[in-house]
């Protein structure tokens, strides 16, 4: 049991976010300058915005040097073009390729140090973690380091608002919008394809690997998900991320079983299709057992749409080609 919380702890830490539920928060507002700027132009320094604390941040102008404390800012910061002037990452960042080469400033302790001696100018915090960095990021503060602590994406129009306020702090106005544009347009085309089943799938997330079962239930990026490739989950009856008795999970018989731990258990398809007592879920008896990237489904920065097509071809390969 310690071990699997471990892992959890640290999958949790890893894709940025995994909320289970919450308020729906207030778009990012540019406090400054927003009379100024025309839709879809770059910033116009200097912004301030206020960030998931509630903190009017002040950014005098466009970063050269930017510190990223959470996989999801590093991949939303790469995606919008600002590679180079990302010069630190956490330990648990992966993608892209080229974080390997980036400078490394711990993992959920801070190598304070290590990110002062970058000398950046923007450093992106992030909600999920604030609590426990509190003392941490005060250190920032006072050594004269903006520090913008980046909300907490609980859903894809967080995950949208998020971008917009990555792309204000960093001078990327216009390109975020493009990304954003983009992401809601493939959205869109799985949506109306979807739309277009008619015999529903029961769909089981699995998180965790037996004994200690655990799902994703309703206000969970994974049940938006489902519900947007026109699924059913069938932990949708319980909020957040839960633990399920696997008799009950027999019991509502999924068409398809996901799993999103491959990365760190061997096998992970192979051990739920020989489980014992399993033999009459659909899922089992039709081999629908599929793991999938678990950074891509629970991530919440660009490649969060890449998720859904990867889970929209898992439950409907015959419609998701």
């Amino acid at each position: 049991m310690k071990k699997l919380s471990s892992l959890l702890l640290i999958l949790l830490l890893t894709i940025g976010v995994l909320a289970a539920c919450g308020e729906q928060k207030e778009p990012v507002k540019d406090e400054e300058n927003s009379s100024t700027e025309q839709k879809g132009e770059e910033t116009a320094f200097p912004v301030t915005i206020k960030d998931a604390l509630d903190n009017e941040v002040k950014i005098d102008s466009k970063p050269e040097k930017i510190v990223s404390l959470i996989p999801s800012n590093t991949e939303i910061a790469f995606a919008l073009g600002l590679g180079e002037e990302v010069v630190g990452v956490s330990n648990y960042d992966n993608y892209p390729e080229e974080v390997a080469s980036k400078e490394k400033i711990g993992d959920m302790e801070l190598n304070i140090e290590k990110i002062i001696s970058l000398q950046p100018n923007l450093v992106l915090a992030h909600e999920s973690t604030a609590d426990n960095g509190t003392e941490a990021l005060q250190q920032l503060r006072d050594a004269g380091i903006t520090v913008l602590v980046i909300n907490e994406a609980q859903n894809f129009d967080q995950v949208f608002d998020t971008i917009a306020m990555i792309g204000k702090a960093t001078g990327e106005t216009k390109k975020a919008e493009e990304l954003n544009k983009g992401m809601q347009g493939k959205l869109a085309e799985i949506k109306a394809k979807a739309g277009e089943i008619k015999d529903k799938k029961k769909v089981f997330v699995e998180v965790s690997p037996a004994p200690e079962v655990f799902t994703t239930g309703k206000n969970t990026f994974m049940d938006e998900m489902i519900s947007m490739i026109n699924a059913e989950n069938i932990a949708n009856d319980q909020e957040g991320w839960i633990q399920m008795d696997q008799e009950a999970i027999i019991d509502r018989n999924p068409d398809v079983i996901i799993t999103t731990y491959g990365f760190y258990t061997e096998n992970a398809t192979e051990l739920v299709l020989s489980r014992q007592g399993w033999e009459n879920v659909n899922a089992i008896k039709n081999k629908q057992v599929i793991d999938v990237d678990s950074d891509r489904v629970t991530r919440p920065g660009p490649r969060i749409v890449e998720g859904v097509e990867d889970l929209a071809k898992a439950v409907y390969p015959e419609v998701f080609k």
